[in-house]
Formats: structure tokens, C-alpha cells, sequence
């Protein structure tokens, strides 16, 4: 359940200062994350009893079934090596900055182990960005299909290679932009597009889209369908259609910018959604709130294995040497104690 409208201070933290104060340590991570799962109360996932203790260690044990129960389990911390301290940092940093983070931009920010590991992290949180049930656009609506990836060469457009075909859709606000919808698929073929309509614009909305004739089909008799033929306007594509053209052009350059265009086609679809979830929300009247919002669905997402995350499991070298014994696999956790001025007591 979705506390409504929390506030910066008391329901989340409004800078990173306020983060390092807020969850020094990772017992304060564990109970801030068990305060959102259970704003009702505790009840156990597998019996759904209400009555419960808490344990020293944070975790609850079940009055009923007497299991005992992590605010982590079942949820995409679920076991964990990684300290959820710097799991925050890394949901901060992911949610707060303008163009979101790379895995290796983590890894280096954060001193963590691998880029791997980074990659690991951020993609769960990935899994996490679509909130179930969400609300469909509405009003005047723009709809076009795109091909998004890393530059390749060739033709482009339709016949583009190496590039991934993207439905976007989004809302007109006057001159300006409302929310937006993205979403990877197979062709352009009237019952391809129909699904993407049902599931993301709601009925009744006004469709605006160019002269392709899947379109029509698509919309049937569930949206007021205004095609836009580009040929006999005598107009380019971006003044017909400038929204969705405007948030492609956004999505390309972030995918060229903060990712190098490294995104793999079969990967596409959750860093679409994690572009979506940062410009939905690009309005919101602090930061923070991106971060609160993140967190209050990941410990409502299911749990996944890395396995389950990357494109093509088992691809990678099989010939890499060990590391060395001494390299540190398991990223350190931020709680530690205060260092008093070392600087000063450097030998000269």
C-alpha cells in the first residue's frame, strides 16, 4: 500500500546528506525497507499471520507458522551479499541524476568489486520500475515506432540492422510533454500494435499517428484515430509527431551517452522502463521522491537470479584466471566507524 503523498524529512530523505544520516548503517537500511513493505503492520508471506516479534537481528519471527522473516525476503534483495548500504547509495544515484548511472560509473563511484556486480544491481532495481496496475495515458495521445540501439552501419529506419523496433507513446500537455510509454516489439503489424494500445493508452483517448495502416486496426473503435500522413503534408516527420520524436531523441542519447550504446537488444525493454520510470516523474517536487518511490516497489518486486538477468547466460570467457586472493569480491558495506581527520596524521 502507497503511503499517498510523503514528505521530503520525514518520509524520505531530501539530499544525500540526509541519506548518509538516515541509514548509516545496514540495520537502518533493513528497517526502512521493512517500513515500507509492512505500512500496516507485519503479516508473514507465507501464512499471512499478523502476529509476530522482532528479533535482535531485525528480522520478524511468525507468531503462527514460527518462520522467521526478513523485510528482504521474497523481494529483489532477497539474499544478498551486497551491504544495503550500498544498495541505497546505488538507488540514489540511479534515481537522482539527471541521466541515471552505468554499471561502471557505479562500480567506480561506489568502490565496488565488479562491474558485474554493478550491472547486477542496477538491472534488479530495473525489475522494479513498473509498478503493476499503473495508469494508462489519457487526452490527446502521440504514437510512433522507432529503432533504438548502438550505432550500426547501413540503411536506416525500417531496414536498420543491429537496432531494436520501439512503439513509443505520449501524452500531449499543451506545447508541452506528459507521461510516455515504450515498449519493444516484434513488428508493426495491426494486432502487434492494438496490444500496445490496450495496455498503455486508456480508452476514448484521441491517437494521433502517421499514415502507416496497421494503425487503424489498432485503434478500432476503442480510441479517435487521427492519422497524420507525412507524404501529402509536405511536413517532416518531427513537426507531424514531435513528441514521440522528442522522447526517442532523449532515449537515443541516453543510451549513447550514459551507456555507450552497450545495450544489448535483449535488454532493451528494462532500460526502457528504467528511462521511463526517471521522465514520468521528472516533475516531482524533490528528488528524493524518486528514490522512496524505487524502493517502495523493489520490496514488492520478485526476487531474480542473476541467471534470469543477463541475455545469454554462460557466454562469457570460460578461461579467465582466479582472481588473487587478496582481491575483494564482495563489495564493502558504507557503515563503518568515523575516521578522524586522517589527512593530519599522514607522515610527512
Amino acid at each position: 500500500m502507497s503511503r499517498g503523498f510523503p514528505r521530503a524529512g520525514v518520509e524520505y530523505p531530501g539530499s544525500y546528506a540526509d541519506v548518509r544520516a538516515w541509514f548509516p548503517t545496514d540495520a537502518a537500511c533493513l528497517d526502512y525497507l521493512d517500513w515500507l513493505r509492512w505500512p500496516d503492520g507485519f503479516h508473514c508471506p507465507v501464512c499471512r499471520g499478523t502476529k509476530a516479534w522482532k528479533l535482535p537481528d531485525g528480522r520478524w519471527s511468525c507468531g503462527v507458522c514460527g518462520r522467521r522473516v526478513s523485510a528482504t525476503a521474497g523481494t529483489i534483495f532477497h539474499g544478498t551479499r551486497t551491504p544495503l548500504t550500498v544498495w541505497f547509495a546505488a538507488a540514489w544515484q540511479m534515481t537522482t541524476q539527471k541521466h541515471g548511472i552505468s554499471a561502471l560509473g557505479l562500480k567506480r563511484t561506489l568502490g565496488i568489486g565488479s562491474e558485474q556486480t554493478a550491472w547486477a544491481m542496477l538491472h534488479r532495481y530495473r525489475t522494479a520500475m513498473v509498478r503493476p496496475g499503473r495508469e494508462r495515458l489519457s487526452g490527446i495521445v502521440e504514437a510512433d515506432e522507432t529503432f533504438l540501439g548502438g550505432p550500426e552501419p547501413g540503411v536506416r529506419g525500417r531496414g536498420a540492422q543491429g537496432k531494436v523496433m520501439v512503439e513509443v507513446a505520449v501524452e500531449q500537455v499543451g506545447r508541452g510533454l506528459g507521461r510516455c510509454r515504450l515498449q519493444v516489439i516484434p513488428d508493426v503489424a495491426g494486432p502487434t500494435l492494438r496490444e500496445f494500445m490496450l495496455a498503455h493508452v486508456e480508452p476514448g483517448s484521441v491517437v494521433i499517428t502517421d499514415g502507416l495502416a496497421s494503425y487503424r486496426p489498432a485503434c478500432g473503435e476503442d480510441y479517435e484515430h487521427r492519422p497524420e500522413p507525412i507524404g501529402p503534408s509536405g511536413q517532416q516527420a518531427h513537426e507531424l509527431l514531435p513528441a514521440v520524436h522528442r522522447v526517442a531523441s532523449l532515449v537515443q542519447r541516453w543510451l549513447l551517452g550514459t551507456h555507450q550504446g552497450g545495450v544489448k537488444p535483449a535488454h532493451m525493454q528494462a532500460y526502457l522502463d528504467e528511462f521511463t520510470f526517471r521522465f514520468n516523474r521528472r516533475r516531482s517536487r524533490a528528488r528524493g521522491m524518486l528514490f522512496y518511490r524505487l524502493l517502495e516497489q523493489a520490496v514488492q518486486a520478485e526476487p531474480r537470479t542473476y541467471r534470469s538477468l543477463v541475455a545469454e547466460p554462460g557466454s562469457g570467457r570460460r578461461d579467465r584466471l582466479p582472481p588473487p586472493p587478496d582481491k575483494r569480491i564482495r563489495p564493502a558495506s558504507l557503515d563503518g566507524d568515523p575516521v578522524d581527520r586522517p589527512w593530519r596524521k599522514a607522515v610527512q
